[in-house]
């Protein structure tokens, strides 16, 4: 939920369902934002659109504006050769500006599966500048570095794995990548380095000693320093990059104001940045989050892409203002392979893409490694972060599997979700009380459609104090889990991180007892207005907090809580509803004296840390936890799920889900979706069914609307349109052993569960700009209808000699091709792609969990060889034991030679289930004369079977074989 909007700029909360009472603005509000407060309880159901005016640009931002001003051309930067140190793991070498004459130290690291780190810092500190903690999940491995060849001004380095080699150029300083004779990348090579250097303010008494002592620099060696000959080259790069040197001089360096509030910069300008080039490259993707096409555009002429996690109320869309959360990973993609960006920052980051050639960034020896030569397409990338240091990871690919291999390795893969996750959830802004709950869960019942988990929103608390139940609306909470639990069922509550002011509330009184609340500049405790009224903000980057965080949700602690109740961490941008952009002011202070600038895009992921945490520990670790947040940063899917936040009930906002998922499944965040119907306003009866369509594609499958819009369980449209929507469940229901199989693969190896088409194939370019079409897994491709009136969509079958199935017709379709398909309003286009073997469920009951040991059918689709294979993952969906017993399958089914077979996939797993296979579905299958079922030490038996002409299927009856049971079928 976002705050409101009003004309002044101000934002406060909205009022809340049935009976909304505006909280008392404490005194420390402004009049105006007093008065937004009131109007807005006056105006509830008045819905505006995002107010730009409340969010910076590059321009208002002062850094971004700095930055922006170092134009292309000759770094003033200089490699000092001389420094350079070797060792097993890295390379070591000193840099100097040469208009300021500020060292910096260049760290490079060759690390093994075919990646580079890249760390600049300051070579003397005043003080230390912010690195990033608990993103990575350890220290990467490395490779061993050496020395190939060197000049007088450049040094060869072989990286250790591979062909790739580094080409380090000292003046002016810059890098470039090559793997044998190609270019892959280059470094500075449009010497955009720029690194604010810490200093003292000019009228500080410190900052009077000489300068190099009040930096604590060292100054660089007599041999070190420009000739005459190389000043007069650099006069003009060095007149460029004036502003970095001065930047102290400037507006906004040491304090900056943005509409009412006034950032007090300590540490003065502090920001990073670094260029990008990639020669062949016209296709980026990924830096999440933006309601943007999964192809990004070029940023000329308008704002870089902003990474800033911020509450925006109703976003617009093909924007790229931030949104709610950030993951600084940008892909490169080409026919010929396939690169990856990651720009480990915390801090506020634009990033600007612009195209370009070659040659404008290539000279001398190095126009000879550039295939096509300086008229090759090529596309620029710049990073630029408010504090921090410069810490890049170059994932080298070269396949795109390779590249979510490699930030696996580094960020983690995404969590494996308990089954019922993956199933569907019913929410609201909010149920009312414990009679409505039991209201809709006995709706779904009646009308025959299936769901898993009843959402709470902030209503359900005591005076919106999270961790307590409202005592007239949920007087009996236990018993309303035990009815739920009854029917197995599973129950989500929002615990938000924005804590009431209340002396007679347990949670904020131990909070601040400890110590744990973020400060302000002054040392207070930080006050924010959020959803309670007066909040405090616990400090998150705090391990003794968060450790106590997570201690909160065992079931002694929680009370009124149990088994199935689960998370949702909402507003953990942190949204603070009277803070500048709507978020924490940046000169709060954390642990460690850390400042909130320095930190800002990783609170979210603390509080999502936390509260998963807490959920395994109340299980003695047993149980995997489910929390969702909307908040998110690299390193996130390691927790749990995301969506796309507020979005708004507008056919684009359904279209614009596709790309958004796909973005984030790009960066590792596998389990992602969008509020099904539209969070804001209500949806037309149309546009709802289509939504639902969509939803049950897409990982996370939650309907969720706004407090002032249309009740809309899936009963209440009509009965056309029930049906429809019942259909639509019923399928992802159906298909859950392939989601959670699918789940599986991507927490074994990082490969996305929903992909671009590009993935698959990724020397197709038909397939580069393709975002309204995806595959999940490798074998079902899905086109959802997301325009209102379709009568017909243009579907893209990629492969070039396969074939596909249409899984409702059990058409085959010859690959590549682009067809039009007749829709209408029961259509969800998915094909099954041929090769493929997919597990389905098809008795489909009220919950996920009642369908635990009901048989499975085998949807086996032929390839152009007659050939095709699959697996199936299988636990109990909802312990680690998997993990620390063993107990699971992993199944695998091979069809050749006109022979289906079951083997185990890895027999280090066992598993007991009376799970069994009632029926396998051949798809593109000739008519055979008999059907045999063969098992070790059982004798053979003959097998019942349809096969329809037409369609080439053949339908295999009842094989009744277990699912962990190894077993042939032969069609003779």
């Amino acid at each position: 939920m976002s705050a409101l909007c009003d004309p002044s700029g101000v934002v406060g909360p909205p009022g809340s369902a049935p009976s909304p009472k505006p909280a008392a603005a404490p005194p420390s509000l402004s009049s105006s934002v007093m008065a937004a407060v009131a109007c807005l309880a006056l105006l509830l159901g008045v819905v505006c659109a995002v107010d730009r005016s409340n969010f910076k640009t590059c321009d208002q931002s002062s850094f971004c504006k700095r930055q922006r001003n170092v134009k292309p051309g000759n770094s003033p930067y200089r490699a000092l050769l001389d420094s350079l140190q070797l060792s097993q793991d890295s390379m070591k070498i000193q840099l100097v500006n040469e208009a300021n004459k500020v060292p910096l130290l260049l760290e490079i690291y060759g690390l093994k599966g075919n990646m580079t780190r890249i760390r600049i810092n300051e070579l003397n500190l005043l003080k230390p500048r912010y690195e990033v903690p608990d993103v990575l999940v350890g220290d990467p491995p490395t490779t061993r570095l050496s020395v190939m060849g060197r000049d007088d001004n450049s040094v060869e380095l072989s990286l250790g794995e591979g062909a790739h080699k580094l080409i380090l150029t000292a003046k002016p300083f810059r890098m470039d990548l090559l793997e044998g004779r190609d270019l892959v990348l280059s470094v500075n090579s449009r010497g955009l380095l720029v690194f604010e250097h810490l200093r003292l303010k000019k009228d500080s008494e410190a900052s009077k000693e000489p300068e190099s002592e009040a930096e604590g620099a060292t100054e660089p060696s007599e041999s070190s320093l420009p000739t005459e000959h190389e000043s007069s080259e650099s006069e003009k790069s060095e007149e460029a990059f004036k502003e970095a040197d001065e930047a102290e001089e400037e507006p906004g360096s040491w304090e900056e104001t943005f509409k009412t509030h006034t950032d007090s910069k300590i540490n003065g300008p502090t920001s990073v940045g670094l260029d990008f080039s990639l020669p062949g490259v016209e296709n980026v993707y990924g830096i999440p989050e933006h309601a943007e096409n999964l192809r990004l555009r070029t940023t000329e002429g308008g704002d870089p892409y902003r990474l800033y996690n911020l509450d925006v109320f109703q976003y617009e869309l093909y924007n790229p203002m931030a949104l709610y959360g950030s993951v600084p990973v940008l892909l490169a993609h080409n026919a010929q392979r396939t690169l990856g960006i990651f720009w480990l920052n915390a801090a506020e980051t634009w990033v600007d893409i612009t195209s370009n050639t070659a040659g404008k960034t290539l000279f001398g020896k190095m126009l000879d490694y550039m295939q096509g030569g300086g008229e090759t397409p090529q596309t620029d990338v710049r990073w630029m972060s408010e504090s921090g240091i410069i810490d890049v990871f170059l994932l080298l690919g070269p396949s795109p599997k390779d590249i979510f291999r490699q930030y696996a390795s580094l960020t983690g893969t995404q969590a494996l979700p308990p089954l019922f996750a993956l199933a569907y959830h019913q929410s609201r802004w909010n149920y009312n009380d414990e009679d409505d709950v039991s209201a809709v869960d006995s709706g779904f019942d009646e009308h025959d459609i299936p769901y898993d988990v009843i959402w709470l929103d902030i209503e359900h608390a005591d005076g919106k104090r999270y961790f307590t139940w409202d005592p007239n609306k949920f007087p009996h909470p236990r018993e309303m889990l035990q009815r739920l639990a009854a029917k197995r069922r599973k129950m989500v509550s929002i615990v938000d991180p924005h804590i009431k002011v209340d002396s007679n509330f347990r949670v904020h009184n131990e909070i601040r007892s400890r110590d744990f609340y973020t400060k302000t500049k002054d040392g207070s405790d930080y006050e924010g207005w959020c959803w309670p009224g007066s909040a405090g903000y616990p400090d998150f980057t705090n391990p003794e907090m968060r450790a106590w965080w997570s201690s909160m949700f065992a079931y002694d602690q929680y009370e009124g809580s149990m088994e199935n109740l689960y998370t949702w961490n909402d507003m953990n941008e942190p949204s603070v509803f009277n803070g500048p952009e709507v978020t924490m002011h940046k000169d709060a202070v954390h642990k460690g004296g850390w400042e909130h600038r320095d930190v800002h895009n990783l609170y979210g992921l603390y509080v999502q840390m936390a509260t998963a945490l807490g959920q395994v520990q109340r299980s003695g670790g047993v149980e995997r936890p489910f929390v969702l947040s909307r908040a998110f940063f690299a390193g996130s899917q390691r927790y749990g799920a995301v969506w796309t936040g507020d979005n708004a009930a507008e056919w684009d906002h359904l279209k614009i889900s596709i790309p958004m998922c796909l973005s984030l499944s790009l960066v590792g965040i596998s389990f992602c979706g969008a509020d099904v119907g539209g969070f804001f306003k209500s949806p037309e009866p149309e546009l709802l069914v289509r939504w639902y369509q969509v939803g049950a594609y897409q990982p996370f499958f939650r309907a969720h609307a706004h407090v002032d819009t249309i009740r809309r369980e899936p009963w209440l449209f009509g009965e056309e349109n029930k049906a429809l929507i019942r259909d639509a469940i019923r399928e992802r229901y159906a298909l859950l052993p392939f989601w959670y199989t699918a789940f599986y693969h991507s927490y074994r190896t990082g490969q996305p569960v929903m992909r671009p088409l590009w993935v698959e194939y990724p020397q197709d370019v038909t397939t580069f700009s393709i975002d309204d079409q995806y595959l999940l897994g490798d074998a079902l491709l899905v086109h959802p209808v997301t325009a209102q009136g379709a009568r017909g969509i243009q579907v893209y079958l990629p492969g070039k000699g396969e074939v596909w199935y249409d899984v409702r017709t059990h058409q085959k379709l010859h690959a590549p091709q682009t067809l039009y398909l007749t829709v209408t309003m029961s259509s969800i286009p998915v094909y099954q792609r041929g090769g493929s073997i997919v597990a389905r469920k098809e008795r489909v009951r009220r919950s996920s969990d009642c369908m635990q040991n009901d048989p499975y059918t085998l949807y086996v689709a032929l390839g152009p060889q007659g050939t095709a294979k699959g697996d199936l993952f299988v636990d109990d969906g909802h312990t680690y034991n998997f993990e620390t017993k063993g107990q699971y399958l992993h199944r695998r089914f091979s069809f050749s030679g006109n022979t289906l077979t079951a083997s185990s996939a890895d027999p280090k797993g066992s598993y007991e289930t009376s799970a069994w296979i009632e029926r396998v579905v051949i798809l593109g299958a000739g008519k055979p004369a008999a059907v045999f079922l063969k098992q070790a030490g059982v004798t053979e038996t003959r097998l019942d079977f349809t096969h329809e002409a037409d369609t080439s299927v053949l339908t295999l009856r009842k094989p009744a074989v277990n699912i962990a049971a190894d077993w042939s079928i032969s069609l003779r």
